[in-house]
């Protein structure tokens, strides 16, 4: 119980709202489609207004187009509106700017770019509130109860944003959070990682599929006990058929599998029916469209999203760089709620890169890298060609600062000396035609 409060406290000195927001997230995943339709396309007549009156970009194009907020009034209408792209962000920056911004509480954040095109944006503090409600919902379809002690095995795009020992410690007491790193997997950590789950024994774990199964293969090839948590859920990346089992028969648990999209403000989340991942409706709409932009009922195409509560940086048809297969809403699941549903996300991976000192390094070590030094940069590519040489193709903009490349090198070393940073300046990055763009390669086999 006093785990309940502290957690409740912290997230509640944050954002007053945070009880309130959590408890609509519970009532609202029982909600029939119809009503939770309806709810979505009353705020998205809020936000349509809000950027019409206030963001000079969509001012431009609603009048462009000679359609207006009151013309958007259902999901479908949407597509009376273009797709937006991160490249028109990144050239029309001054026009996303609210013309209000100075009312609006805000934080300045940016992407790894998980397609190796970085951007900065703005999300509101609610928004955020609304990303941990939904989320700690999603959790209970495991077990999860709030408070309860949580492992996260990731980067920094789930730990918490300062990197002090002192912040770690806090987030560790107030909302009971152990972060275990996975930019560091080399034998002597995992068995370390081993040794910090059995000592605290979460209730669940957190974060990327693919370290999570390169510490279940470790556990199982050198035959150790390890703590059985009530649920893993993994996110961030594809979670593959194989990797499930093996994480699961390790940890003797159930997996849940996760979409979530920060900048676009969109999620989907597996219920204990693993029939497909769940579109939460209250942050966003989740567009699922065919090479012209048009919607589809069933199959694979493009993932769009459109933030509901985001005034500080509207994402109106937002390009996310995904593809995903939705399912027909006459389908609904076996758990009676009644969200229209992903059949699965196709692609979404990233490899894993390995130093000549044997480390396990994850490819997110180089997107949050990215994070932090990206100013002007447009693309990038990571490619491990050989154990001890790493190539990264850059394609600079002409705000590009060259003195980021030092700082990039030094943190690179940190994670290992034996690696050799080649940087080549490009004009194109070469995509594949018929898969999914990779921004981290791994050339080698290990």
């Amino acid at each position: 119980m006093f785990r309940k409060l502290l957690f409740i406290i912290s997230h509640s000195i944050y954002d007053w709202r945070f009880c309130k927001t959590y408890k609509m997230a519970q009532q609202n995943q029982w909600k029939n489609y119809k009503d939770l339709k309806r709810a979505q396309e009353k705020q998205l007549s809020k936000i349509l207004n809000f950027s019409y009156h206030n963001v000079p970009y969509y001012k431009s194009l609603f009048k462009k187009l000679n359609v207006y907020p009151d013309d958007i009034r259902k999901f479908e209408d949407l597509e009376k509106l273009p797709i937006l792209t991160k490249e028109s962000i990144k050239k029309n920056w001054e026009s996303f700017i609210p013309t209000n911004l100075d009312k609006i509480k805000y934080i300045n954040k940016s992407t790894g770019g998980t397609t190796g095109s970085p951007l900065k944006y703005r999300i509101t503090k609610f928004e955020r509130v609304l990303q941990w409600a939904i989320r700690y919902n999603s959790w209970r379809w495991g077990g999860y109860k709030l408070g309860d002690k949580v492992l996260i095995l990731g980067g920094s795009s789930l730990m918490p944003s300062k990197r002090n020992e002192l912040t770690k410690y806090i987030f560790k007491i107030l909302r009971n959070s152990i972060y275990i790193s996975a930019f560091d997997m080399n034998d002597k950590n995992l068995k370390r990682y081993v040794n910090i789950i059995n000592k605290n024994n979460p209730k669940i774990g957190y974060g990327y599929p693919s370290a999570w199964h390169l510490l279940a293969k470790f556990i199982k090839a050198n035959n150790l006990k390890v703590h059985s948590p009530n649920a893993i859920f993994t996110t961030s990346e594809k979670l593959y058929p194989p990797m499930r089992k093996e994480i699961k028969d390790v940890f003797r648990c159930d997996i849940f599998d996760s979409y979530g999209l920060n900048d676009g403000g969109i999620s989907a989340y597996e219920c204990s029916e693993h029939s497909g991942l769940h579109i939460n409706t209250i942050r966003g709409i989740l567009e699922v469209v065919d090479e012209d932009g048009n919607q589809i009922e069933n199959g694979e195409g493009r993932i769009l999203a459109t933030s509901l509560y985001n005034y500080s940086m509207p994402f109106i048809r937002y390009d996310t760089g995904d593809i995903g297969s939705i399912l027909p809403d006459n389908r609904i699941c076996r758990c009676k709620r009644e969200y229209r549903r992903l059949k699965e996300i196709v692609g979404r991976s990233v490899d894993i890169l390995v130093t000549p000192e044997g480390k396990s390094i994850h490819g997110w070590f180089f997107l949050y890298i990215f994070w932090e030094y990206c100013k002007g940069i447009k693309e990038y590519q990571v490619v491990q060609e050989k154990l001890d040489k790493i190539v990264i193709e850059i394609i600079p903009e002409e705000d590009f600062d060259e003195s980021q490349l030092d700082i990039i090198r030094e943190i690179v070393r940190e994670k290992s000396e034996g690696w050799s940073i080649e940087f080549k300046f490009v004009e194109k990055i070469e995509r594949p035609g018929s898969e999914k763009y990779k921004f981290i390669i791994n050339k080698i086999n290990y």
